[in-house]
């Protein structure tokens, strides 16, 4: 599918972009993969850093790819850099909430004013498909962040009704929190527990997370890349924890305190809602929202052997509960493995009939 292609990825440089980028040079023969981004140091990075993986890997990764210096909100210069681009991966965003919530109009001109900027670039441009990475938290949103990106997602579902009969294809991918991310709760726990620390800082002991690792959101990527039709939102089967159960997991000799609930948090994430249980299709590892627009006929629309969810079903962070380990019996979250303790608990149901018992 990306062999011979030209991909471009907005905000490039950050954790996902690293990893995307990678992915896609060692599985496919691109023509190019644009890295779109601000930061000209990170870019500096990212490019040496690729092009020593290349000499260990004996391929010149340097000659495919291609750094642009480049704002989401400036629609000039994404129409210049979507030039003769045959997939778009849009991962640019302001997302941390604290900052959101203190700058809110700078959320606005990224989060929602660049998604703008890159469906009319795409749509003139000719882009194949456009594929944007969206959160849990544009569900049933309280903070700006949320709310950026309740927009941006409807905005991108809309666009397909701009198309016509063959243009550009747009969908949307939500996660959950990214484990070992930059700004993820774990490695924050980790440095802290790395540094001394006696006690980890819990905002609330109450709350609870949906966690991703970087490969699955790939996967899940590349799937809306190779089978989106326009409008969908793909949404991985994906567990979560209570973030007192991970930082036990992580550190099951350091002390909790509560610090209080952070501006713009909640207790619990969602990340399929009843509103949308009328349109949710269930597959073996993801499920697929359709659009509810005129224009989104489901009894033409192929469903690939996706099975109606009942109605009034959510997909929320209190259930479910779990803590993956890999081969070794280790509890592996992202990039972190932790050597099990003979205090350390299995799972997160281990945690609870403790905290009960």
């Amino acid at each position: 599918m990306l062999n011979n292609k030209t991909i471009l990825i907005t905000g490039g440089t950050g954790s996902f972009g690293n990893a995307f980028t990678r992915y896609v040079l060692e599985n496919y023969d691109p023509k190019k993969v644009i890295i779109y981004s601000r930061d000209e140091y990170k870019q500096f990075v990212m490019r040496n850093k690729f092009i020593a993986l290349g000499k260990e890997a004996g391929v010149d990764y340097d000659s495919k790819l291609r750094f642009f210096i480049g704002d989401v909100r400036d629609e000039a210069r994404l129409r210049r850099a979507f030039k003769d681009v045959d997939y778009v991966v849009h991962a640019a965003a302001l997302k941390q909430v604290p900052a959101c919530e203190y700058n809110p109009m700078e959320a606005v001109k990224t989060n929602i004013d660049g998604a703008m900027g890159i469906i009319s670039a795409a749509l003139d441009s000719d882009v194949r498909k456009v594929v944007a990475l969206s959160t849990d938290k544009a569900v049933n949103p309280v903070n700006l962040y949320g709310g950026t990106k309740l927009v941006s997602d409807k905005l991108f579902i809309a666009a397909n009704a701009y198309r016509g009969q063959s243009g550009t294809v747009f969908s949307v991918v939500r996660y959950g929190n990214v484990a070992g991310s930059r700004g993820s709760v774990i490695p924050f726990f980790d440095n802290l527990a790395k540094s001394g620390a006696t006690e980890l800082p819990i905002t609330d002991m109450r709350m609870t997370r949906f966690w991703i690792s970087l490969d699955e959101g790939i996967r899940l990527v590349v799937k809306a890349l190779e089978e989106s039709e326009g409008g969908e939102t793909y949404i991985s089967k994906i567990p979560s924890f209570r973030v007192t159960d991970l930082a036990t997991a992580m550190a099951p000799d350091l002390g909790q305190v509560e610090v209080g609930i952070r501006e713009g948090e909640k207790l619990h994430e969602c990340m399929v809602p009843e509103a949308d249980s009328l349109t949710t299709y269930e597959y073996e590892r993801h499920f697929v929202i359709y659009p509810h627009m005129e224009w989104c006929d489901l009894s033409i629309t192929d469903l690939k052997g996706g099975k109606k969810v009942e109605p009034g079903f959510v997909s929320v962070s209190y259930t479910h509960l779990t803590l993956p380990t890999n081969r070794e019996g280790e509890i592996s979250v992202g990039a972190v493995s932790l050597k099990k303790k003979k205090h350390a608990p299995r799972s997160l149901h281990e945690i609870g009939r403790r905290s009960t018992s």
